[in-house]
This record gives structure tokens, sequence and C-alpha cells, in this order.
């Protein structure tokens, strides 16, 4: 029996999460999707400057399993800025952060940063 996937803690959706080659080649573009869990792990390791040890306490999974998603959202991305196309975020095994009243104290939770403007 599989063991089952594992929920991981997100602080927010992303402002932005479709993005385009900005191209006159027309054709077929490429679509890549990245999941927000994978979007979390680039934002909180290459925006926040945390560790991956510390990315792990904050999405709640293992270090290997952050540096997992970290490789895998890094291929992505390099995908798609070397082949065009699009770029989605979307989907993954996630929950947002629901902590009463945008309370969030978690290092690097842009809930807790931007409360100020809710």
């Amino acid at each position: 029996m599989a063991r089952p996937k594992k929920f991981k803690n997100i602080c927010s959706l992303p402002k932005y999460n479709l993005f385009k080659q900005d191209s006159p080649l027309m054709g077929n573009f490429l679509e890549t999707i990245l999941t927000l869990e994978e979007y979390e792990t680039i934002r909180l390791i290459d925006n926040e400057n945390m560790t991956q040890e510390e990315c792990s306490l904050q999405i709640g999974v293992s270090r290997p399993s952050v540096q997992l998603l970290y490789t895998s959202a890094r291929k992505k991305i390099a995908n798609f800025i070397v082949n065009g196309g699009y770029l989605k975020i979307e989907g993954g095994n996630y929950k947002l952060c629901n902590h009463p009243n945008r309370n969030c104290k978690r290092k690097g939770c842009s809930q807790f940063k931007n409360k100020k403007d809710f």
C-alpha cells in the first residue's frame, strides 16, 4: 500500500500564478506546472534566505523532502527560461496558513509579514 501524501504548509497563494514567454514566434507553447509546495520552497529558500532545514520546519516535511521539492522546482523554472512557453503555479498537496487574524509568527510567513496590509 502506498504511503499517503503529506500536506505541506503554505502561507498564502502567490500574487501571480501564470507567466508566459513574450516572443513573436507563433506555435505550440510548452506548459510547465509548478506546484504550490514547489513555489513555497523556492520562496522560502531563495527569497526569504532560509536554509533547507528551516524551510522543512516551516512547511512541515523532512529536509530530504524539501531538497526534492527544491530540485524539482529549479528544473521546472530552468526549463521555462530556456524553452519558453507557459509557467503555471497550481495544484499540489498543501494546506493554507490558518492562523486567526493573520497572526502567524512563523519566520518567512507572508501572512505575518503583510498583516499590516489586512
